[in-house]
């Protein structure tokens, strides 16, 4: 219910959110970090098919239940300047926008800046996920946190591993005001062992 780890029948929540429960309140994901979508998401994500990007979206905003129409407002987990020149587009907001229109609500891309570079986290464990992240985000400016102030916030991002960049975004938001978070993700990796 709350991280989108696969949990067997009758639990509700796995034993890291029991230990650590994350700041945002639920997470919904399309589909696992598995073939055919871990490769459609690497093309979409670094090979430039941007043309990835509605196909994705529209998975996503079939996934989402119910619970997700609370949510007022939709923003993306923004990159570092730096990511965004190399890339071209923020893969995060390109999902988030067209999510956001799927599901009738509005979608803004300055809620969040990333205030620094950060080494890229595929292959590191969770203590150096943690120290990587810890404060890379903040809120936006102030028609940014007036626009997040009491607020039911969807923070959307294309794969979640070990949810801490969820969690230090979900922080900045939390901070701008937003009455809640939930994250909106493409994919979820299965359990890691750190």
């Amino acid at each position: 219910m709350r991280c989108a780890l696969r949990v067997p029948v009758g639990v509700t929540l796995c034993g890291t959110c029991i230990r650590r429960p994350p700041l945002f309140e639920r997470a919904f994901v399309a589909f696992d970090y598995a073939f055919p979508w871990d490769d459609a998401i690497a093309a979409f994500k670094f090979r430039q098919a941007l043309e990835w990007a509605a196909p994705l979206a529209r998975q996503l905003a079939t996934a989402l239940p119910a619970e997700a129409d609370e949510v007022e407002l939709v923003t993306a987990v923004p990159l570092a300047a730096a990511r965004l020149r190399e890339r071209g587009y923020n893969q995060a907001w390109e999902i988030a926008r067209r999510v956001a229109r799927a599901r009738g609500r509005t979608a803004r891309h300055d809620l969040l800046h990333r205030l620094r570079e950060t080494p890229h986290q595929v292959h590191l464990d969770r203590a150096h996920r943690d120290a990587n992240l810890r404060g890379a985000f903040m809120p936006g400016g102030a028609d940014a946190r007036a626009a997040v102030r009491g607020r039911c916030v969807a923070l959307v991002d294309d794969v979640m591993t070990t949810g801490t960049t969820a969690h230090e975004a979900t922080r900045a938001l939390l901070e701008a005001g937003a009455r809640s978070v939930q994250l909106w993700v493409l994919a979820r990796t299965e359990r890691s062992s750190d």
